[in-house]
């Protein structure tokens, strides 16, 4: 059944698609400047790419490196240290390329044996962000060589903040546990964004909001974790493996709150340590091959760090019901082998 359209609608469609056109053509004849620095400089990230989208004159304007970088350095003021401009500057989009890796959540959940297209990197640039309430409590930007025997033998360990080093924030230590701890859960937020210059790529392994806040059982002191949950090696202890920030503060009541510990381990699910060797790798896979989606709900990012410790418990308990059995039949075996060894000395 076709349905003609009356003159009235036809009217109307004509009208919008001429003011529509109107509207772009009156866009087009603007000066550029007058639309760099009147318009695009006042709009977000995900306003700007959709802006580029609208037409060739307009995405000309919108891949514009400085909005990114200004876009850029205002969501993460330590991408303004000038190692990370030098190695974004390298990257095939720079500041855009930056971005469009590391402001959605790194999800990367299979195992892909398809081959990295760039060497290990010889370096890792970690640039990291605390916000309080919103508010940068501090950035670090932290240069880590992976090629030395120390790093690839031993386990993933990265450490932000000098020794004895103490950030002071503008909370304040109280005396109630529950009250600190949901306080920092609401208004602790933090970004650690990976760097690899060999690669050119980049990925943000930090949850932005905490998967858990407690008190340390011997120091006391506060300890805010923060976690991604990734893909790594294929049948293997590392098939899943876990990034885990861990923030660490400590104070006086009635004082400040001071951060003196912020630090990056990967975790396997024996709950074991990543080596540096293989944690690169894995994050190499996640940077190129991962996908970055939006998170709808802090709970979604609890959630996933409950189930890899379920992992975690679940595997451990085996493991040590497994060795119980062993023991017990080598405690068999050890009590007949003693009986036949005294049958046939004629005890």
């Amino acid at each position: 059944m076709v349905v003609a359209s009356t003159p009235s609608e036809g009217k109307t469609e004509t009208m919008m698609a001429a003011s529509s056109s109107s509207s772009t053509s009156s866009i087009i004849t603007m000066h550029h400047d007058i639309i760099h620095t009147h318009i695009l400089t006042r709009l977000d990230a995900a306003t700007l790419a959709t802006t580029a989208s609208t037409c060739s004159h307009l995405r000309h304007l919108c891949i514009d490196d400085n909005l990114w970088r200004k876009i850029c350095t205002a969501t993460w003021p330590s991408l303004a240290d000038p190692t990370t401009c030098h190695i974004i500057s390298t990257f095939p989009n720079r500041h855009r390329s930056l971005f469009s890796d590391a402001f959605p959540v790194l999800h990367h959940f299979s195992c892909n044996s398809k081959p990295l297209s760039s060497p290990p990197p010889i370096e890792i640039i970690s640039a990291v962000d605390v916000f309080y309430k919103g508010k940068p409590v501090f950035s670090r930007v932290r240069r880590t060589e992976t090629t030395k025997n120390s790093f690839l033998s031993s386990p993933l360990w990265i450490e932000i903040l000098e020794p004895n080093e103490l950030v002071p924030t503008e909370v304040k230590f109280v005396r109630k546990d529950d009250e600190l701890l949901k306080h920092l859960e609401e208004n602790l937020s933090l970004s650690w964004i990976l760097l690899d210059p060999t690669g050119k790529r980049s990925a943000n392994v930090s949850s932005r909001k905490p998967v858990l806040v407690r008190r340390h059982w011997l120091t006391r002191d506060v300890e805010i974790l923060f976690a991604v949950t990734m893909a790594g090696e294929a049948r293997r202890a590392t098939e899943t493996v876990q990034c885990t920030v861990k923030v660490t503060c400590c104070g006086k009541v009635g004082g400040e709150l001071h951060v003196r510990e912020v630090s990056l381990v990967m975790e396997d699910m024996d709950g074991g340590k990543v080596s540096g060797k293989e944690g690169v790798m894995i994050l190499q896979k996640a940077m190129e091959f991962g996908e970055r989606k939006k998170v709808g709900e802090v709970g979604e990012m609890m959630e996933r760090f409950d189930r890899f410790l379920s992992v975690v418990r679940e595997r451990r308990e085996r493991k040590y019901r497994r060795q119980k059995e062993r023991d017990g039949v080598s405690m068999v075996v050890a009590f007949v082998v003693c009986v036949w060894f005294c049958y046939l000395a004629g005890f």
